[in-house]
């Protein structure tokens, strides 16, 4: 799904972004709501950035990409949690590339995306290259998606790729067993 967001394209950058785990649900411009592998999920674009929910029987996960207000921590390059009973991770780079280069980068994402049955897109007005998109897909018992930030101005593309999943029955006797060790 493609939007053009209704909100005014200010210049962030992407050194700006941070990464949260476990934050409330914030003010969303769009979402899309999904059910994959008996896993309720929610793709939220923000206005700065992002957000994904997810929610099974054991339990709620969230994850946020944004200019958070008071967060000077960098993006992380990745990260691995344990959150309740699921495992969680990411990482994160950002690509940078010469202005025609990045124009064609971002229309062949925004494509993609649009034409994704679990894809959804927000184009910023003001700049055809500025936008937020994220793509998800259950594989192999576990909850997957990318995201792609544009910051047009900078040259520069924030790619993320994120996965949880319920801790697989080795790693929770692994986990066991050294906490008996």
């Amino acid at each position: 799904m493609l939007t053009t967001l209704k909100t005014v394209y200010t210049d962030t950058r992407a050194s700006d972004l941070a990464w949260a785990l476990g934050r409330e649900p914030l003010p969303a411009l769009a979402t899309l709501d999904l059910r994959l592998g008996g896993t309720a999920l929610q793709l939220r674009l923000l206005g700065a950035s992002h957000q994904v929910l997810l929610e099974q029987e054991r339990g709620v996960c969230s994850e946020t990409v944004a200019c958070i207000p008071g967060s000077k921590s960098p993006l992380p390059v990745g990260v691995s949690e344990r959150v309740g009973d699921w495992e969680y991770e990411f990482s994160a780079r950002v690509e940078v590339m010469t202005p025609s280069a990045f124009s064609g980068r971002a229309q062949e994402l925004l494509a993609l995306v649009a034409d994704h049955p679990h894809g959804l897109a927000g184009v910023f007005p003001g700049s055809p290259d500025a936008f937020t998109a994220l793509i998800a897909q259950w594989r192999d018992g576990q909850m997957h998606w990318r995201t792609w930030h544009a910051y047009p101005e900078e040259g520069q593309l924030v790619v993320t790729r994120s996965r949880a999943g319920a801790r697989s029955a080795r790693r929770v006797r692994e986990t066991a067993e050294a906490a008996h060790s």
